[in-house]
């Protein structure tokens, strides 16, 4: 396996070479990060809905309760329909649903700080990270639109920063294959 990855350094440098195009991507067209995630997300919610009624109509020989997963899957198809037909309702609500995500985390984070302070010294570190999370979900749930902007940002970055690594990785592998000894033998693990 190591001696195929070696030998296939190329394939890491491409997938690297695609995620530095698409954090550039990001970052100078965050609106395309944003659809992106809202398709992907209609399209998981159509599939799992149709799966959802198949489930139910082929399991309803087992005297089992199936109206649930017939509801499941209609909701699911609707979602999915409506990701499609207004896909910036679905960004934004994608986006209240991490702000509301945020804001309680935070305050859990400030609540289990509150009750460490007798046990450990430096709680406070826990309590600064909860209000920031309160910060930024309230940020993003009065200013949507600079949310949506900062997250497909820090999406960019991201991807950048694991495409120059996968391309440094894949840059160290060529080396190594070409001054390697040619046996995939050298590459085995002891």
């Amino acid at each position: 396996m190591g001696f195929e990855l070696a030998r296939n350094w190329w394939i890491l440098a491409l997938r690297g070479a695609l995620a530095i195009l698409f954090g550039v991507l990001a970052f100078f067209w965050p609106g395309l990060v944003w659809f992106a995630v809202v398709i992907l997300f209609g399209a998981y919610a159509l599939v799992d809905g149709v799966m959802a009624i198949i489930a139910a109509v082929t399991g309803r020989a087992r005297d089992e309760p199936w109206w649930g997963l017939i509801l499941e899957g209609l909701v699911g198809i609707a979602a999915g329909v409506i990701t499609f037909a207004w896909p910036g309702i679905t960004e934004i609500a994608l986006l209240y649903l991490f702000a509301g995500w945020s804001i309680a985390t935070g305050v859990f984070e400030i609540a289990a700080a509150i009750r460490l302070r007798r046990y450990i010294p430096g709680e406070w570190a826990l309590a600064l990270s909860g209000v920031l999370s309160v910060v930024l979900g309230l940020g993003i749930a009065f200013v949507p639109v600079a949310g949506l902007l900062a997250v497909a940002w820090w999406i960019g970055a991201t991807s950048i920063a694991f495409g120059v690594l996968l391309l440094s990785l894949a840059f160290r592998l060529r080396e190594y294959v070409r001054h390697a000894p040619r046996s995939p033998q050298a590459f085995a693990v002891p």
